[in-house]
């Protein structure tokens, strides 16, 4: 992802994440100023993250997170366990938001790209690694393991280890 298209698209994602944050808070409960969260304030704030899985993620903030992962929509229709054509539904009402065990899958995604970006520094090296079988999980995609939350648990700790220098 070129430089200027990955800021841009952060920016995007901060000002939808401090937008849907706006139209969720609770006065005191929440951040007083919400133009200032970004969406690392977000994916760091586990009390911020129940709270959108619990009204759902709006279709708007998921396309964004969905532009800065390394997942085709293929890949989450699969994650999220429906139609690449109710996807393409969901994209034509913006209003839309995800069910809360949709929503949950989708921060987590977001939380595991967050990590491998991380780890790796590079879209393409993560994508990579998640496409290639991996002997410390058993040989398998780590791809194959964010189906669920045991396995994207695995992902996460092997990322972890990564990037610790520990390598089986």
């Amino acid at each position: 992802m070129a430089k200027s298209k990955k800021y841009n698209l952060e920016e995007r994602l901060n000002k939808e994440v401090a937008s849907f944050i706006h139209e969720a808070r609770e006065p005191g409960v929440l951040y007083e100023t919400t133009s200032s969260i970004t969406y690392q304030d977000f994916l760091s704030d586990k009390m911020l993250i129940i709270k959108a899985i619990r009204m759902g993620v709006p279709y708007s903030l998921f396309n964004l997170i969905q532009d800065y992962t390394p997942f085709t929509e293929s890949d989450w229709a699969s994650l999220l366990d429906v139609s690449t054509k109710s996807l393409q539904r969901y994209k034509q009402s913006p209003n839309h938001h995800f069910k809360p065990l949709q929503s949950e899958k989708i921060i987590e995604i977001a939380e595991v790209t967050d990590v491998g970006l991380d780890v790796f520094g590079d879209m393409d090296k993560f994508k990579l690694w998640l496409n290639t079988p991996n002997y410390a999980l058993g040989n398998l995609l780590p791809m194959e393991l964010l189906r669920d939350s045991y396995g994207k648990e695995l992902v996460l700790g092997e990322l972890t280890r990564i990037s610790h220098g520990i390598l089986v």
